[in-house]
């Protein structure tokens, strides 16, 4: 893991025991992430202990957004139809979002904004994997929804310097990462990428998050990762759902280097509405 030898980087990361913690639900659900051998009916059994998002899931999955003819009743059921990755998707966006929605940092950060961006790439991310050749494809949504967390943690270590960086961003324009280095000397893609591993999640999620505004610097050929997070968040981004919030802009383009993403962009667009729809209901 490299050094990040900045001088704000330690007061950033000493508060990282200032977010909300996992209830113990959501830790096991992400250390069931790096375990190969986790079964359904341990996933389903640990999300039954939780009542309020064993509710909310199953209302999700009941959703017209699956068109089950019969209705689903119960944890192991859902997990059994929709799929063990699917369901561990849904729990991690609910989970996180709930204890995320607590928070009141500035009157700048908006929580459900940061929310709404954060399951909209996760969602995003995990639909572009579907038809695309990428190493851990699994993990997308999670990256998706992980990858600005440094954001979160700045504004709560460094509120004063966050709005600096707001306010830098709307004088000059330009991108968050720049402003952020100008005046704390890290990104918060970094940051992210410090808090993935102090949480042991998977390293191809850790780096996933590290470059998703650089990927071409992650030093693996073809498509990767951090590639389809860049992407998701571009078209997030371009459809309004930014942090902070922006205004649709469809004229703003890019080209990716791999014409299978910018194909798959376009094709998943109604597929990624309709879930985000679905899911955003319930946070």
């Amino acid at each position: 893991m490299p050094t990040l030898a900045v001088p704000y980087l330690d007061r950033i990361l000493g508060s990282l025991n200032k977010l909300p913690p996992f209830d113990p639900v959501v830790a096991k659900v992400l250390a069931s992430l790096a375990d190969e051998d986790v079964s359904f009916g341990e996933v389903a059994g640990i999300i039954e202990t939780d009542t309020v998002l064993a509710g909310n899931l199953l209302r999700v999955v009941n959703s017209p957004l699956y068109g089950h003819a019969a209705s689903i009743n119960s944890v192991r059921r859902a997990v059994a139809i929709v799929g063990m990755v699917k369901v561990r998707n849904m729990v991690l966006a609910l989970s996180v979002s709930r204890r995320w929605n607590t928070l009141r940092i500035t009157r700048r950060w908006s929580p459900r904004q940061f929310n709404l961006h954060s399951l909209a790439v996760a969602v995003l991310a995990d639909l572009l994997v579907l038809d695309l050749k990428v190493p851990y494809p699994e993990g997308a949504f999670t990256a998706g929804l992980l990858h600005d967390i440094g954001k979160l943690l700045i504004a709560i270590a460094a509120p004063d310097e966050m709005t600096r960086i707001l306010d830098l961003r709307e004088e000059r324009g330009g991108s968050s990462a720049e402003c952020e280095l100008e005046i704390l000397g890290v990104t918060h893609a970094e940051i992210s990428a410090e808090i993935l591993a102090r949480w042991n999640l998977p390293e191809p999620i850790q780096q996933a998050v590290r470059f998703h505004h650089r990927p071409e610097q992650a030093g693996v050929p073809g498509l990767y990762l951090a590639g389809i997070i860049e992407a998701a968040d571009w078209q997030v981004n371009r459809q309004g759902v930014g942090i902070p919030p922006v205004e649709p802009n469809p004229d703003d383009k890019r080209v990716f280097h791999d014409p299978g993403l910018q194909n798959r962009l376009g094709k998943v667009d109604e597929a990624f509405h309709t879930e985000f729809e679905a899911l955003s209901g319930c946070i």
